[in-house]
Protein backbone atom coordinates (compact mmCIF):
# COMPACT_ATOMS: atom_id res chain seq x y z
CA UNK A 1 0.00 0.00 0.00
CA UNK A 2 1.24 3.48 -0.85
CA UNK A 3 0.46 6.56 1.20
CA UNK A 4 -0.13 10.17 0.24
CA UNK A 5 0.48 9.63 -3.46
CA UNK A 6 0.37 12.38 -6.08
CA UNK A 7 -2.84 12.62 -8.12
CA UNK A 8 -1.09 11.38 -11.25
CA UNK A 9 0.28 8.36 -9.38
CA UNK A 10 -3.18 7.59 -8.01
CA UNK A 11 -4.58 7.70 -11.54
CA UNK A 12 -1.77 5.60 -13.00
CA UNK A 13 -2.03 2.95 -10.31
CA UNK A 14 -5.72 2.44 -10.97
CA UNK A 15 -5.50 2.60 -14.76
CA UNK A 16 -2.65 0.07 -14.84
CA UNK A 17 -4.89 -2.46 -13.07
CA UNK A 18 -8.09 -1.82 -15.03
CA UNK A 19 -9.34 -3.60 -18.13
CA UNK A 20 -12.54 -2.88 -20.04
CA UNK A 21 -15.65 -4.85 -19.13
CA UNK A 22 -17.16 -7.49 -21.44
CA UNK A 23 -18.93 -6.86 -24.73
CA UNK A 24 -22.27 -7.49 -26.37
CA UNK A 25 -24.08 -6.88 -29.67
CA UNK A 26 -26.70 -4.11 -29.73
CA UNK A 27 -29.16 -2.84 -32.32
CA UNK A 28 -28.11 0.55 -33.70
CA UNK A 29 -30.79 2.54 -31.88
CA UNK A 30 -29.79 0.95 -28.57
CA UNK A 31 -26.08 1.53 -29.15
CA UNK A 32 -26.16 5.35 -29.08
CA UNK A 33 -23.83 6.59 -26.35
CA UNK A 34 -22.18 3.20 -25.92
CA UNK A 35 -18.53 2.45 -26.71
CA UNK A 36 -17.48 0.24 -29.62
CA UNK A 37 -15.66 -2.90 -28.51
CA UNK A 38 -14.26 -3.63 -31.99
CA UNK A 39 -13.28 -1.74 -35.12
CA UNK A 40 -16.06 -1.30 -37.68
CA UNK A 41 -14.91 -1.82 -41.27
CA UNK A 42 -16.75 -0.85 -44.44
CA UNK A 43 -17.88 -4.00 -46.32
CA UNK A 44 -18.24 -2.03 -49.56
CA UNK A 45 -17.67 1.40 -51.07
CA UNK A 46 -19.95 4.23 -50.04
CA UNK A 47 -21.57 5.27 -52.29
CA UNK A 48 -21.42 1.79 -53.84
CA UNK A 49 -21.67 3.17 -57.38
CA UNK A 50 -20.97 6.37 -59.30
CA UNK A 51 -24.04 8.55 -58.82
CA UNK A 52 -25.55 11.87 -59.82
CA UNK A 53 -25.62 14.60 -57.15
CA UNK A 54 -28.43 16.43 -58.95
CA UNK A 55 -31.31 16.16 -61.42
CA UNK A 56 -29.96 16.37 -64.94
CA UNK A 57 -28.83 14.52 -68.03
CA UNK A 58 -26.12 11.88 -68.19
CA UNK A 59 -23.99 12.36 -71.31
CA UNK A 60 -20.63 11.62 -72.90
CA UNK A 61 -18.47 14.70 -72.32
CA UNK A 62 -16.95 14.42 -75.79
CA UNK A 63 -20.38 14.74 -77.42
CA UNK A 64 -20.91 18.27 -76.06
CA UNK A 65 -17.31 19.43 -76.04
CA UNK A 66 -18.07 22.06 -78.69
CA UNK A 67 -21.42 23.25 -77.26
CA UNK A 68 -21.95 26.99 -76.84
CA UNK A 69 -24.77 29.48 -76.53
CA UNK A 70 -24.47 30.26 -80.24
CA UNK A 71 -23.90 26.69 -81.31
CA UNK A 72 -25.82 24.31 -79.01
CA UNK A 73 -25.36 20.57 -79.34
CA UNK A 74 -28.48 18.48 -79.81
CA UNK A 75 -28.79 15.04 -78.19
CA UNK A 76 -31.63 12.54 -78.08
CA UNK A 77 -33.02 11.56 -74.67
CA UNK A 78 -33.40 7.79 -74.83
CA UNK A 79 -34.50 7.03 -71.26
CA UNK A 80 -35.46 8.58 -67.89
CA UNK A 81 -34.29 6.97 -64.64
CA UNK A 82 -35.65 7.69 -61.16
CA UNK A 83 -33.58 7.35 -57.98
CA UNK A 84 -33.47 3.77 -56.79
CA UNK A 85 -33.58 2.43 -60.33
CA UNK A 86 -30.90 1.72 -62.91
CA UNK A 87 -30.85 2.56 -66.60
CA UNK A 88 -31.75 -0.21 -69.02
CA UNK A 89 -29.89 1.46 -71.88
CA UNK A 90 -26.38 2.80 -72.39
CA UNK A 91 -25.46 6.34 -73.28
CA UNK A 92 -24.06 6.21 -76.79
CA UNK A 93 -22.98 8.79 -79.35
CA UNK A 94 -25.41 11.74 -79.52
CA UNK A 95 -27.71 10.34 -76.80
CA UNK A 96 -28.48 11.32 -73.22
CA UNK A 97 -30.35 9.76 -70.31
CA UNK A 98 -32.29 11.85 -67.80
CA UNK A 99 -31.29 11.04 -64.21
CA UNK A 100 -32.49 12.14 -60.78
CA UNK A 101 -30.48 12.96 -57.68
CA UNK A 102 -28.84 9.80 -56.33
CA UNK A 103 -29.31 7.80 -59.52
CA UNK A 104 -26.51 5.48 -60.62
CA UNK A 105 -24.66 6.86 -63.65
CA UNK A 106 -25.75 4.91 -66.75
CA UNK A 107 -23.15 2.90 -68.61
CA UNK A 108 -21.40 4.92 -71.28
CA UNK A 109 -21.91 8.29 -69.57
CA UNK A 110 -19.04 10.18 -67.97
CA UNK A 111 -20.69 13.48 -67.00
CA UNK A 112 -24.01 15.01 -65.92
CA UNK A 113 -25.46 18.35 -67.04
CA UNK A 114 -27.84 20.19 -64.68
CA UNK A 115 -31.50 20.02 -65.59
CA UNK A 116 -31.79 23.83 -65.59
CA UNK A 117 -28.88 24.19 -68.07
CA UNK A 118 -30.65 22.23 -70.77
CA UNK A 119 -33.55 23.11 -73.10
CA UNK A 120 -35.73 20.15 -73.94
CA UNK A 121 -38.52 19.63 -76.46
CA UNK A 122 -39.95 16.14 -76.53
CA UNK A 123 -37.00 13.72 -76.69
CA UNK A 124 -34.63 16.33 -78.06
CA UNK A 125 -32.32 18.31 -75.73
CA UNK A 126 -30.08 21.26 -76.50
CA UNK A 127 -26.85 21.70 -74.55
CA UNK A 128 -25.26 25.15 -74.42
CA UNK A 129 -21.90 24.55 -72.76
CA UNK A 130 -19.38 21.74 -72.42
CA UNK A 131 -18.60 19.73 -69.29
CA UNK A 132 -15.43 17.92 -68.35
CA UNK A 133 -15.41 14.14 -68.01
CA UNK A 134 -16.35 13.33 -64.40
CA UNK A 135 -18.30 16.58 -64.03
CA UNK A 136 -21.25 16.35 -61.61
CA UNK A 137 -20.51 12.73 -60.80
CA UNK A 138 -20.04 11.47 -57.23
CA UNK A 139 -17.58 8.59 -57.58
CA UNK A 140 -18.05 5.26 -55.84
CA UNK A 141 -16.20 5.28 -52.53
CA UNK A 142 -16.09 9.09 -52.24
CA UNK A 143 -17.37 8.83 -48.64
CA UNK A 144 -15.91 5.49 -47.54
CA UNK A 145 -13.68 2.93 -49.23
CA UNK A 146 -14.24 -0.81 -48.89
CA UNK A 147 -12.16 -2.14 -46.00
CA UNK A 148 -11.74 1.28 -44.39
CA UNK A 149 -12.07 1.42 -40.59
CA UNK A 150 -14.90 3.90 -40.16
CA UNK A 151 -14.91 3.74 -36.35
CA UNK A 152 -12.20 2.35 -34.10
CA UNK A 153 -12.58 0.34 -30.94
CA UNK A 154 -13.13 2.77 -28.07
CA UNK A 155 -15.24 5.19 -30.11
CA UNK A 156 -18.50 6.44 -28.60
CA UNK A 157 -21.46 5.73 -30.87
CA UNK A 158 -22.94 9.08 -31.95
CA UNK A 159 -26.06 9.79 -34.06
CA UNK A 160 -23.84 10.59 -37.06
CA UNK A 161 -21.95 7.32 -36.62
CA UNK A 162 -25.25 5.44 -36.42
CA UNK A 163 -26.16 6.93 -39.80
CA UNK A 164 -22.84 5.93 -41.34
CA UNK A 165 -23.00 2.42 -39.92
CA UNK A 166 -26.59 2.03 -41.15
CA UNK A 167 -25.55 3.21 -44.64
CA UNK A 168 -23.10 0.32 -44.71
CA UNK A 169 -25.78 -2.24 -43.95
CA UNK A 170 -25.10 -2.97 -40.29
CA UNK A 171 -28.16 -3.64 -38.15
CA UNK A 172 -26.22 -4.04 -34.91
CA UNK A 173 -22.75 -3.30 -33.56
CA UNK A 174 -20.39 -4.73 -30.91
CA UNK A 175 -20.17 -2.52 -27.81
CA UNK A 176 -18.78 -2.82 -24.31
CA UNK A 177 -21.20 -3.73 -21.56
CA UNK A 178 -22.25 -0.99 -19.18
CA UNK A 179 -19.92 -0.60 -16.23
CA UNK A 180 -21.76 -1.53 -13.06
CA UNK A 181 -21.25 0.81 -10.12
CA UNK A 182 -22.55 0.60 -6.57
CA UNK A 183 -22.66 3.84 -4.56
CA UNK A 184 -22.62 3.92 -0.77
CA UNK A 185 -22.58 6.81 1.67
CA UNK A 186 -21.61 6.52 5.33
CA UNK A 187 -22.31 8.68 8.34
CA UNK A 188 -24.56 8.73 11.40
CA UNK A 189 -25.39 12.36 10.68
CA UNK A 190 -27.01 11.72 7.28
CA UNK A 191 -30.70 11.34 6.56
CA UNK A 192 -32.58 10.85 3.34
CA UNK A 193 -34.46 13.82 1.90
CA UNK A 194 -37.74 11.98 2.43
CA UNK A 195 -37.21 12.14 6.19
CA UNK A 196 -37.77 14.99 8.59
CA UNK A 197 -34.57 16.77 9.52
CA UNK A 198 -33.73 16.34 13.19
CA UNK A 199 -31.24 18.36 15.29
CA UNK A 200 -27.65 17.44 14.47
CA UNK A 201 -28.61 15.75 11.21
CA UNK A 202 -28.05 16.85 7.59
CA UNK A 203 -29.58 15.71 4.36
CA UNK A 204 -27.52 13.28 2.31
CA UNK A 205 -26.22 15.06 -0.80
CA UNK A 206 -23.25 12.83 -1.63
CA UNK A 207 -25.24 9.78 -2.62
CA UNK A 208 -27.57 11.63 -5.05
CA UNK A 209 -24.78 13.68 -6.60
CA UNK A 210 -22.50 10.70 -7.16
CA UNK A 211 -25.33 8.59 -8.55
CA UNK A 212 -26.14 11.42 -10.95
CA UNK A 213 -22.49 11.71 -11.98
CA UNK A 214 -22.32 7.98 -12.70
CA UNK A 215 -25.56 8.04 -14.66
CA UNK A 216 -24.23 10.90 -16.78
CA UNK A 217 -21.30 8.69 -17.74
CA UNK A 218 -23.72 6.02 -18.96
CA UNK A 219 -23.04 3.43 -16.28
CA UNK A 220 -25.43 1.02 -14.59
CA UNK A 221 -26.05 2.20 -11.04
CA UNK A 222 -27.06 0.56 -7.81
CA UNK A 223 -27.60 3.06 -4.99
CA UNK A 224 -27.06 1.06 -1.81
CA UNK A 225 -27.99 3.95 0.46
CA UNK A 226 -26.46 5.22 3.65
CA UNK A 227 -24.99 3.16 6.47
CA UNK A 228 -23.97 4.23 9.99
CA UNK A 229 -20.33 4.54 11.03
CA UNK A 230 -20.15 0.94 12.18
CA UNK A 231 -17.49 -1.49 11.01
CA UNK A 232 -19.79 -4.47 10.49
CA UNK A 233 -22.43 -2.48 8.63
CA UNK A 234 -19.88 -0.87 6.31
CA UNK A 235 -18.05 -4.14 5.60
CA UNK A 236 -21.35 -5.89 4.85
CA UNK A 237 -22.61 -3.24 2.43
CA UNK A 238 -19.30 -2.99 0.58
CA UNK A 239 -19.37 -6.80 0.24
CA UNK A 240 -22.91 -6.54 -1.12
CA UNK A 241 -21.77 -4.00 -3.69
CA UNK A 242 -18.80 -6.11 -4.78
CA UNK A 243 -21.06 -9.08 -5.38
CA UNK A 244 -22.44 -7.48 -8.55
CA UNK A 245 -20.68 -4.19 -9.32
CA UNK A 246 -17.40 -3.63 -11.14
CA UNK A 247 -16.66 -0.58 -8.97
CA UNK A 248 -17.94 0.36 -5.52
CA UNK A 249 -17.86 4.07 -4.63
CA UNK A 250 -18.10 5.08 -0.97
CA UNK A 251 -18.11 8.49 0.70
CA UNK A 252 -17.22 9.29 4.28
CA UNK A 253 -15.32 7.40 6.95
CA UNK A 254 -11.87 7.55 5.32
CA UNK A 255 -10.06 10.12 7.45
CA UNK A 256 -8.35 9.44 10.77
CA UNK A 257 -11.18 10.03 13.25
CA UNK A 258 -12.57 7.54 15.72
CA UNK A 259 -15.51 6.79 13.42
CA UNK A 260 -13.58 6.63 10.15
CA UNK A 261 -13.74 2.87 9.82
CA UNK A 262 -13.93 2.35 6.07
CA UNK A 263 -10.23 1.32 5.79
CA UNK A 264 -10.84 -1.22 8.57
CA UNK A 265 -13.83 -2.55 6.63
CA UNK A 266 -11.64 -3.03 3.55
CA UNK A 267 -9.11 -4.94 5.64
CA UNK A 268 -11.86 -7.16 7.03
CA UNK A 269 -12.96 -7.97 3.47
CA UNK A 270 -9.41 -8.88 2.47
CA UNK A 271 -9.26 -6.11 -0.12
CA UNK A 272 -5.83 -5.07 -1.36
CA UNK A 273 -5.44 -1.37 -0.56
CA UNK A 274 -3.67 0.29 -3.52
CA UNK A 275 -3.12 3.62 -1.85
CA UNK A 276 -4.33 5.60 1.15
CA UNK A 277 -4.29 9.35 0.85
CA UNK A 278 -3.78 11.58 -2.19
CA UNK A 279 -1.63 14.69 -1.88
CA UNK A 280 -4.26 17.21 -2.96
CA UNK A 281 -6.88 19.51 -1.54
CA UNK A 282 -9.78 18.94 -1.36
CA UNK A 283 -10.11 15.17 -1.12
CA UNK A 284 -6.81 14.10 0.41
CA UNK A 285 -8.24 11.19 2.50
CA UNK A 286 -9.21 9.20 -0.65
CA UNK A 287 -8.52 5.45 -0.57
CA UNK A 288 -8.48 2.92 -3.43
CA UNK A 289 -8.58 -0.86 -3.10
CA UNK A 290 -8.96 -3.93 -5.29
CA UNK A 291 -10.82 -7.13 -4.46
CA UNK A 292 -10.97 -10.02 -6.93
CA UNK A 293 -10.49 -7.77 -9.93
CA UNK A 294 -13.03 -5.24 -8.73
CA UNK A 295 -12.37 -1.79 -7.32
CA UNK A 296 -13.44 0.12 -4.23
CA UNK A 297 -12.93 3.90 -4.41
CA UNK A 298 -13.44 5.58 -1.05
CA UNK A 299 -13.95 9.34 -1.08
CA UNK A 300 -14.14 12.08 1.52
CA UNK A 301 -17.48 12.74 3.14
CA UNK A 302 -17.21 16.47 2.42
CA UNK A 303 -19.55 17.10 -0.53
CA UNK A 304 -17.25 19.17 -2.74
CA UNK A 305 -14.23 17.02 -1.92
CA UNK A 306 -16.19 13.89 -2.81
CA UNK A 307 -17.22 15.20 -6.23
CA UNK A 308 -13.82 16.63 -7.11
CA UNK A 309 -11.93 13.46 -6.23
CA UNK A 310 -14.61 11.42 -8.00
CA UNK A 311 -13.99 13.45 -11.16
CA UNK A 312 -10.21 13.25 -10.98
CA UNK A 313 -9.76 9.70 -9.67
CA UNK A 314 -12.89 7.63 -10.24
CA UNK A 315 -13.91 8.99 -13.65
CA UNK A 316 -10.67 7.99 -15.43
CA UNK A 317 -11.03 4.49 -13.99
CA UNK A 318 -14.66 4.28 -15.06
CA UNK A 319 -13.84 5.51 -18.57
CA UNK A 320 -11.14 2.87 -19.00
CA UNK A 321 -13.53 0.19 -17.78
CA UNK A 322 -16.05 1.51 -20.32
CA UNK A 323 -13.51 0.88 -23.08
CA UNK A 324 -12.89 4.51 -24.01
CA UNK A 325 -9.56 5.39 -25.60
CA UNK A 326 -9.18 8.63 -23.62
CA UNK A 327 -9.78 8.78 -19.89
CA UNK A 328 -7.97 11.75 -18.36
CA UNK A 329 -9.30 15.32 -18.35
CA UNK A 330 -7.79 17.72 -20.88
CA UNK A 331 -5.24 20.17 -19.50
CA UNK A 332 -5.13 23.73 -20.86
CA UNK A 333 -3.45 26.98 -20.01
CA UNK A 334 -5.59 29.98 -19.10
CA UNK A 335 -5.60 33.43 -17.54
CA UNK A 336 -7.05 33.54 -14.03
CA UNK A 337 -9.97 35.94 -13.84
CA UNK A 338 -10.06 36.45 -10.06
CA UNK A 339 -7.79 36.91 -7.09
CA UNK A 340 -7.42 33.98 -4.68
CA UNK A 341 -6.03 35.23 -1.39
CA UNK A 342 -5.15 31.97 0.35
CA UNK A 343 -1.71 30.42 0.16
CA UNK A 344 -1.59 26.76 -0.93
CA UNK A 345 1.02 24.77 1.05
CA UNK A 346 -0.58 21.63 -0.47
CA UNK A 347 -1.54 21.13 -4.11
CA UNK A 348 -5.01 22.56 -4.50
CA UNK A 349 -7.77 22.37 -7.10
CA UNK A 350 -10.01 25.42 -7.39
CA UNK A 351 -13.46 25.30 -8.95
CA UNK A 352 -13.74 27.54 -11.99
CA UNK A 353 -15.58 28.35 -15.19
CA UNK A 354 -13.40 28.06 -18.30
CA UNK A 355 -14.25 29.99 -21.44
CA UNK A 356 -12.56 31.40 -24.51
CA UNK A 357 -13.08 35.16 -24.83
CA UNK A 358 -11.59 37.17 -27.69
CA UNK A 359 -9.27 34.30 -28.47
CA UNK A 360 -7.92 34.06 -24.92
CA UNK A 361 -8.45 31.13 -22.54
CA UNK A 362 -9.85 32.45 -19.26
CA UNK A 363 -11.04 30.84 -16.06
CA UNK A 364 -13.21 32.56 -13.46
CA UNK A 365 -13.56 31.14 -9.96
CA UNK A 366 -17.13 30.05 -9.32
CA UNK A 367 -17.38 30.95 -5.63
CA UNK A 368 -16.29 29.74 -2.22
CA UNK A 369 -13.75 26.91 -2.34
CA UNK A 370 -14.39 25.15 0.98
CA UNK A 371 -14.39 21.33 1.11
CA UNK A 372 -18.08 21.23 1.94
CA UNK A 373 -19.26 23.94 -0.46
CA UNK A 374 -21.42 22.53 -3.27
CA UNK A 375 -22.67 25.79 -4.79
CA UNK A 376 -19.38 26.58 -6.51
CA UNK A 377 -19.53 23.23 -8.35
CA UNK A 378 -22.83 23.98 -10.05
CA UNK A 379 -21.38 26.13 -12.85
CA UNK A 380 -17.91 24.64 -12.66
CA UNK A 381 -16.40 23.09 -15.80
CA UNK A 382 -12.72 23.28 -14.88
CA UNK A 383 -10.37 22.90 -11.95
CA UNK A 384 -7.48 25.33 -11.55
CA UNK A 385 -4.42 23.24 -10.66
CA UNK A 386 -2.51 25.21 -8.01
CA UNK A 387 0.96 23.77 -7.28
CA UNK A 388 2.00 23.07 -3.69
CA UNK A 389 3.84 25.99 -2.14
CA UNK A 390 1.91 28.63 -4.06
CA UNK A 391 1.14 31.93 -2.42
CA UNK A 392 -1.66 34.37 -3.11
CA UNK A 393 -2.92 34.23 -6.69
CA UNK A 394 -3.93 37.34 -8.63
CA UNK A 395 -6.21 37.99 -11.58
CA UNK A 396 -4.40 37.85 -14.89
CA UNK A 397 -1.74 35.34 -13.94
CA UNK A 398 -1.20 32.22 -16.02
CA UNK A 399 -2.65 29.02 -14.60
CA UNK A 400 -3.11 25.41 -15.64
CA UNK A 401 -6.66 24.02 -15.70
CA UNK A 402 -8.22 20.59 -16.02
CA UNK A 403 -11.40 20.54 -18.12
CA UNK A 404 -14.10 18.50 -16.37
CA UNK A 405 -17.28 19.83 -17.98
CA UNK A 406 -18.73 21.25 -21.16
CA UNK A 407 -16.77 24.30 -22.27
CA UNK A 408 -19.44 25.47 -24.70
CA UNK A 409 -22.46 25.14 -22.44
CA UNK A 410 -24.36 22.71 -24.64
Amino acid sequence: MRRNVALEEAQDLLLSLADPVGECQLALFDAVGRVLSRDIEAPFNLPPFDKSPLDGYAVRAQDIAQASADNPVVLEVVEEVAAGHTARRKVTTKTAIKVMTGTAIPAGADAVIKFEDVRRAGNICKFFHPVKAGGNIVPAGEDVRKGEVIAARGTTVSPALVGLIAALGYAEVPVFDKVKIAVISTGDELVDSSQKLQPGKIYNSNLPSLVAACLKLGTQITALGNVPDELDAIANIISLGLADADIVITTGGVSVGDYDVVPDALARLGADVIYRGVNMKPGSPAVAAEANGKFVICLSGNPAAALITFELIAVPLIKKKMGLNSYLPARLGAKLGDDFAKASPQRRFLRGRFQVAEGVNRVMLTGEQGNGVLKSLVNCNAYVDVPAGSGRMVAGQDVSVLIVGDVFGR
